[in-house]
């Protein structure tokens, strides 16, 4: 058996989410001793700045992390955020590494639960991300409008602030269940904060948690179960 590949991961944004990531992936690593698990390089930098800002120096800040991973050893790279994968390009050229792309990743699982309409929770730079890449699978989106969207983006800097009680899980329940009730038949949590307090059994769709699957995939590809992505010139 070949010596795994080394994961590079782009996190802090925010630092529990990232922390979510990297327990399942230890939890989807099949291992009897430590020596068996892979390598995590990880740099919590919660010092990024808000990728939801018009004109913020996120892609900036997010290159060079990735070029010092690169440089720490990584082999493959992942992005613990969402929205910042809006900068898959300027990251992965920075280090000239492949990314296990999270937004791909979520979006082929919705394909496969047999959705054909698929509502989001998440930031608009995410919904815009989302879109594309579901209807790469011939799937169409759908979202909140802007009062839903606002109430959601409240919750989402609640649950950043720390805050994970009754009221903040309504807050994100409510919007889960207006997406269904706007014909959504699965459902993407695509900010990774949503998993902290959503509750899966709470809904009547399927809920799609793009952390268990992009760290399902980094273990995949880095024990080779999977091949390494290609990286898009």
């Amino acid at each position: 058996m070949r010596e795994s590949l080394t994961l590079g991961v782009l996190g802090g944004m925010g630092p529990a989410a990232t922390l979510d990531l990297l327990a399942k992936i230890q939890a989807y690593t099949p291992a009897e001793r430590d020596q068996d698990h892979i390598r995590v390089l990880v740099d919590i930098n919660p010092k990024v700045p808000d990728r939801n800002t018009p004109g913020s120096d996120a892609g900036d800040v997010l290159a060079e992390m990735a070029g010092a991973l690169a440089g720490a050893g990584a082999d493959v790279l992942a992005i613990a955020c969402n929205t910042a994968h809006a900068y898959a390009d300027i990251i992965q050229h920075a280090a000239e590494l492949p990314l296990i792309d999270m937004i791909e990743t979520a979006s082929v699982a919705a394909r496969n639960t047999g959705a054909h309409r698929v509502g989001v929770l998440g930031t608009k730079g995410a919904l815009r991300l989302y879109r594309e890449y579901l209807a790469a699978q011939n799937l169409a989106t759908v979202t909140l409008d802007a009062s839903g969207q606002d109430r959601f983006m409240d919750g989402l800097y609640r649950i950043k602030a720390g805050d994970l009680g009754p009221e903040v899980v309504a807050v994100i329940q409510a919007q889960a269940e207006t997406l269904i009730q706007q014909g959504a038949q699965a459902i993407i949590a695509g900010c990774t904060e949503v998993p902290l307090v959503l509750d899966p059994e709470a809904l009547s769709v399927q809920l799609i948690d793009p952390t268990e699957h992009l760290a399902r995939r980094c273990v995949a590809v880095c024990l080779g179960y999977e091949a390494i992505p290609v990286m898009v010139d």
